[in-house]
């Protein structure tokens, strides 16, 4: 709810719109100056509504929150809140008809609509991505594709995730961090595949591939490539150890571009094994495809 006005005066949150809309049912909201309580939505197993919020939180906490296991995620607490209600359906008379809420569910389930795909629901927000690559959001910085540096994009925010996406694409997508302790410092996620792409030139309105020198510095101390894969790392070393060797390391990388991550990745542990860690031989693999062959 964007505003609550005059009795029944209301202005509708646009997300909340479209997703009644996708489901198909109109909202409908209390009104504070009522003196009954607060309705609830109108489900198949109390079709009157009621003002029975107090009391249905009272039940719930007695009969799902009280004894609750700890749970490592969020998705590990809702399936077990989907198993519990289940449980409860089948335990609990329906009151108005024979037979417990799941018989009565059951009844009806052939005249109930097919559920449509789930909602995507997220806010989404107008942001600018720095020169470094990065957008903030809660305190916290999330890189970008190099390729849109200096250029705005969406922020989608999920409860669990944020997805970037521009021109009608999807850029990236990072796990959500939140802390809700300020005292911690704020954070930076990387992906370092974002700092292999292109970049775009704001002076000349044109794409600029990354400095080949800056990249190699970066590869060396750089915070983003600190999270490559263990096989990347491990030819990092080896590659690093001679005169020129962080410039094949970064051509190798810039494989993942146009190849396929995996079978790049598959190419370096095999020129490992083979004991010849070098930027031809894993070319050469990768091009001719005995990478995936093997």
């Amino acid at each position: 709810m964007d505003r609550v006005g005059r009795v029944k005066e209301r202005r509708t949150n646009m997300r909340f719109l479209a997703m009644t809309n996708h489901y198909v049912h109109d909202p409908e909201f209390c009104n504070p100056a009522a003196g009954w309580g607060k309705p609830l939505v109108r489900h198949w197993f109390k079709p009157d509504g009621g003002g029975q919020v107090e009391k249905n939180v009272r039940d719930a906490r007695h009969q799902m929150l009280q004894g609750m296991p700890d749970f490592p995620d969020l998705a590990a607490l809702n399936a077990w809140l989907e198993q519990r209600c289940l449980e409860l359906w089948r335990e609990t008379p329906h009151g108005r008809q024979p037979g417990t809420i799941a018989d009565v569910r059951a009844e009806e389930q052939a005249a109930l609509m097919p559920l449509p795909v789930a909602f995507d629901g997220f806010v989404e927000l107008s942001k600018r991505v720095s020169p470094t690559c990065s957008i903030s959001f809660g305190r916290n910085r999330y890189s970008v594709p190099a390729s849109f540096a200096n250029r705005p994009v969406s922020l989608r925010i999920h409860p669990d995730r944020l997805v970037v996406a521009a021109e009608g694409n999807i850029l990236c997508e990072h796990a959500r961090v939140i802390q809700r302790n300020h005292k911690l410092l704020p954070r930076t996620i990387y992906d370092w595949r974002h700092y292999l792409a292109p970049r775009h030139c704001p002076r000349t309105n044109g794409v600029q591939w990354p400095d080949a020198t800056q990249t190699r510095g970066a590869l060396r101390n750089g915070a983003p490539f600190l999270e490559l894969p263990p096989a990347f790392r491990q030819l990092q070393d080896h590659m690093l150890r001679k005169p020129g060797g962080d410039r094949e390391m970064v051509d190798i990388l810039a494989l993942v571009l146009p190849h396929d991550e995996q079978a790049v990745l598959t190419a370096v542990e095999l020129a490992l094994a083979e004991g010849v860690p070098t930027r031809t031989h894993v070319l050469n693999m990768v091009g001719t495809g005995l990478s995936t062959a093997r």
